[in-house]
């Protein structure tokens, strides 16, 4: 007979393994899919279904477009979501860890009203009104995930920030950021690490 944990761990080392594929072979053809999409063919006619996945309104090969777009859509995803925690975590750390409500207010309603708008309608007035290019595509973005990463990140840190350990430290002299790094984001962790698939997906 297996050992009694094995039957356990075999279906949870499958669900790893599909995920990790699910995960890595759609990334892996949108880095390497521009070495992969070959010069430009003449177009076609428009919606003709052949090929693997037809042309689009113009002719133009739709397998083609999808290997030369990726690298930029993965890579503006990554970098506005980067941007989003880089400044999110920050803010909702220092709203969970004041002890002026007034602060808390001050960080947190603006990111609220911006949560408010929808998304749509927020970047297409933003992308409007800004500059064009992969940099201002990226800051757009991140402000969009900004508001919700700095609520899970309160969120996250809210119940650490007024319990016991913080007190003690707190009485013990340590310093705002020792306090916010060294007990606050390693408590959260986890929540955020969590939830950071969620702005990726929003971003792409």
């Amino acid at each position: 007979m297996s050992p009694p944990g094995r039957r356990h761990r075999t279906p949870a080392r499958l669900r790893l393994a599909v995920g990790v594929a699910l995960l890595a072979v759609p990334l892996l053809v949108a880095v390497v899919g521009p070495a992969l999409a070959g010069d430009a063919a003449p177009r076609g006619r428009p919606f003709d279904p052949g090929g693997a996945f037809g042309t689009d309104f113009v002719g133009r090969d739709v397998l083609r477009q999808v290997l030369l777009g990726g690298r930029s859509v993965v890579g503006v995803a990554l970098a506005a979501t980067a941007l989003a925690y880089l400044v999110g975590v920050p803010l909702g750390l220092l709203a969970a860890l004041t002890r002026r409500r007034w602060l808390d207010e001050l960080v947190m309603r603006p990111l609220d009203l911006l949560l408010a708008v929808p998304s749509l309608i927020l970047l297409i007035l933003l992308a409007a009104a800004a500059p064009r290019g992969p940099a201002t595509l990226v800051g757009i973005v991140a402000v969009i995930g900004l508001p919700e990463v700095a609520r899970i990140s309160r969120a996250a840190a809210l119940p650490l920030a007024h319990g016991p350990a913080m007190e003690a430290m707190r009485l013990y002299g340590e310093r705002w950021w020792r306090r916010a790094g060294g007990h606050a984001v390693t408590g959260g962790c986890r929540a955020l690490l969590a939830d950071a698939g969620v702005p990726f997906i929003g971003a792409l």
